[in-house]
């Protein structure tokens, strides 16, 4: 039995949990998985999932199955994984749209080059339309201090990305929502929201920031 879930975090994997939720009954899907980079912050955080890539396919392929036809999806993906990536979104059925650039002030990393940006795909599902206002593909990404997730998402980032592809009321899927920054963005926007979080500790952060009492940490 599948079920339209909205305005909601839910505890698990992001598999089982899309299973539950109606074919084509999502607006957009804005995520953020594991880069499979086997990520390490110097806090010495870790980000679940990001050893193996068994997920990959399965999780896009669900993601295929519950977004609109006509919708889109945008993922963040790690370059040095982007052939695992790219062959996940098609053998999911997506096509590639377009390439979004997040433009850091600050080098999260430096080894051969100095790391200064973000990266993602913005994907499509079947015949799509154009936005109205199509918005540039590099988009400035201030830092979150990473105060709630190890690879937290400045919410002002990810705010042009909804508001031109997901109409207002329209429903805003994130299956990796980790803090829920994607979610803030969403209800900041007047559309619906629905995140699945595998880690017990952050979806407990995302629920209490997205509750009343959260709104101040959005």
């Amino acid at each position: 039995m599948t079920t339209n879930f909205r305005n909601t975090v839910l505890n698990g994997d992001c598999i089982d949990l899309m299973r539950q939720v109606e074919r084509n009954s999502v607006d957009f899907i804005l995520t953020d998985p594991p880069y499979i980079v086997r990520y390490r912050g110097r806090d010495g955080r870790t980000v679940a999932n990001d050893d193996n890539a068994r997920w990959l396919k399965p999780a896009f392929n669900q993601m295929h199955r519950v977004l609109k036809p006509g919708g889109f999806c945008v993922s963040f993906y790690g370059w040095n994984k982007v052939d695992l990536f790219v062959d996940a979104w098609r053998s999911a059925g997506f096509n590639i749209a377009g390439h979004i650039v997040f433009r850091k002030r600050y080098a999260s990393s430096s080894r051969f080059l100095r790391n200064t940006h973000e990266q993602a795909y913005l994907l499509a599902k079947g015949d799509v339309v154009p936005p109205a206002k199509p918005i540039p593909d590099v988009i400035d990404f201030d830092y979150t201090g990473n105060r709630l997730h190890p690879t937290q998402k400045p919410v002002q980032a990810l705010r042009p990305l909804i508001e031109s592809f997901c109409k207002p009321g329209g429903l805003v899927l994130d299956p990796f929502c980790g803090s829920g920054s994607t979610l803030a963005a969403a209800r900041d926007l007047g559309r619906d929201w629905l995140g699945l979080e595998l880690s017990p500790v952050h979806y407990e952060t995302a629920t209490k920031r997205m509750s009343d009492d959260g709104r101040a940490a959005a």
